[in-house]
């Protein structure tokens, strides 16, 4: 028989929705909370003069622009399970955001175009998944246009990101054709009605997908379709769920997120089909979710949820055992102790008190520079998950404030936007001028933008000489105290062009990649990263490449 902390980790469901800009990944979300009963009303997200925004883009920007630049953190339940959804920003600037929120999931659910089929933002948040063994569920949406067939849809999925595709429905018709989707699992049809942004319980299914009823309503749709069907249940493997948990094989679904249409299957699959949370890897050993004790991973850090606070907020995803509001927790890199009493749960904006979470539930501990991305949370045990990456930066850019009075604000609204990895700050070893690293030019803009309404602060930022970037440690051989010894003697050595990040590790900014190759001839000692996990402990080489 399961225990009471067995039967809460079975109950939890945690995912990511990914997938390139515009695919309508946040109109699905909204559709997700909106069928699970967790809202009522539906905000577009392309409505941007109307006071009505998608419930999980709160930030102003994201207002203005209609796209999600950060990723938000929302909990429903849905048929006696919690489900814990995070939505990423689709803005390939982002991926940075996205990769630390693709560790804190069990799950990810893909959002496809059905006109514009696997673009390329797609395939590079598949790598991510594939090299976790993520398994993913596969939604095509906005079928209610003129899209591509779905066959060629199909193929162009296992073509392009090397796994199977198995269809647990199928479209009839499509564009103002769109007659609705085949349920083959259920051997029904959901007939497709344009929806409002309400959900609503009536929806007209027909049983039986031999029903002569299917022939007669939507007539070349429907034999097309029921052809499509028959060969591709032919020709592929049936679904298997192994090769699903190991993000071999995935489940494909059809529909129009903003019509609603699609949404309630897509929802029942994620609580058939997605995994409860699994055990962790940590240097020290792995961690079992049904541990009695609380182990958590700080996997992002948000500045200023609630501007009136200057609030900064660690998302914390609870690894094992039962999270209590006001227990002592270890924070296992600096070894200080905090009493959460404050801790949230996450609908999107709206917050409310905590009492308890569970493992693969994600809290919200109010923070003030206490706790770091990739912090380790326990109740007293040494313990350090691994994971959580940094990339080393593609651009740069010096910043200095309009108002020299203004420094002291500069500098603070800098360290909190750099500790919630929205962009990495660089203090060179020698100088004054801070720089900013990103991954896109659009973290600049939000940054600036940021900076100036959360912060009161105007920054110049101006181009920057630097292209390349790398964290260094060093490796003699000798042991620790000669490791140390020759990574100062390099840094004094390159004084002029090592900067150190948000957690003090020595980077060396570089101009062309030539140079490069020329310092990592010159320093054989020195290991050059170009990611960096949390505090410099570990580097994921096989990630390197």
């Amino acid at each position: 028989m399961s225990s009471p902390l067995q039967a809460q980790v079975q109950r939890r469901r945690t995912f990511a929705i990914i997938s390139h800009p515009d695919a309508g990944k946040t109109t699905l979300t909204e559709k997700l909370l909106l069928f699970s009963g967790a809202i009522q009303i539906a905000g577009s997200v392309k409505a941007r003069k109307a006071s009505r925004h998608a419930t999980s883009d709160w930030m102003e920007i994201e207002k203005q622009r209609g796209i999600s630049v950060a990723s938000s953190v929302m909990q429903m339940e849905y048929r006696d399970c919690v489900i814990n959804l995070l939505d990423t920003p689709g803005h390939q600037d982002f991926s940075e955001d996205t990769y630390r929120v693709l560790t804190a999931v069990d799950a990810a659910l893909m959002v496809i175009d059905a006109a514009n089929g696997v673009e390329p933002q797609t395939r590079r948040l598949l790598q991510v998944c594939r090299a976790r063994n993520t398994p993913i569920l596969t939604f095509v949406n906005k079928m209610d246009r003129e899209v591509q067939e779905p066959l060629t849809l199909m193929d162009e999925i296992e073509r392009e990101l090397g796994m199977g595709v198995v269809p647990f429905t199928w479209p009839v018709g499509m564009a103002k054709f769109f007659g609705g989707v085949l349920d083959l699992r259920k051997h029904q049809m959901r007939v497709f009605s344009p929806g409002e942004d309400r959900a609503t319980q009536d929806d007209e299914i027909i049983e039986g997908l031999d029903n002569p009823l299917l022939a007669q309503r939507f007539g070349a749709a429907f034999e097309q379709a029921a052809g499509e069907v028959e060969l591709v249940q032919e020709a592929a493997p049936g679904f298997d769920e192994a090769a699903f948990l190991a993000g071999r094989q995935t489940p494909m679904f059809f529909g129009s997120a903003i019509n609603n249409f699609g949404v309630r299957e897509v929802l029942d699959a994620l609580v058939d089909l997605a995994p409860s949370p699994g055990a962790k890897p940590a240097i020290q050993r792995t961690v079992a979710p049904e541990e009695p004790k609380f182990t958590g991973v700080v996997f992002k850090i948000q500045a200023n949820m609630d501007p009136a606070h200057r609030d900064r907020i660690a998302f914390v995803r609870v690894a094992s055992g039962r999270f209590e509001r006001g227990m002592r927790l270890k924070v296992a890199r600096s070894g200080k102790e905090i009493r959460p009493n404050t801790v949230v749960a996450f609908m999107s904006q709206k917050r409310e008190l905590l009492e308890e979470a569970f493992a693969g539930d994600i809290i919200g501990i109010p923070n003030h520079g206490v706790l770091q991305l990739g912090d380790t949370l326990t109740e007293g045990e040494g313990l350090q998950f691994t994971g959580l990456p940094f990339f080393a930066p593609e651009m740069f850019r010096s910043v200095e404030v309009a108002d020299p009075l203004r420094t002291k604000q500069l500098r603070a609204g800098l360290t909190q936007l750099g500790e919630e990895g929205a962009i990495q700050v660089f203090r060179p070893v020698a100088g004054s001028v801070l720089l900013l690293g990103a991954v896109g030019q659009l973290q600049f803009e939000v940054v600036a933008h940021r900076l100036e309404h959360e912060y009161g602060v105007k920054a110049r930022v101006m181009p920057a000489r630097y292209n390349v970037a790398r964290w260094v440690t060093a490796d003699t051989g000798d042991g620790p105290a000669a490791d140390e010894r020759e990574l100062k003697r390099f840094i004094d050595g390159n004084a002029h062009r090592v900067a150190l990040d948000a957690v003090d590790a020595p980077c060396v900014l570089l101009e062309y990649a030539g140079e490069l190759r020329a310092m990592q001839d010159n320093w054989p000692k020195i290991r050059f990263h170009a990611l960096r996990e949390h505090a410099g402990l570990v580097f994921q080489k096989q990630l390197e490449g």
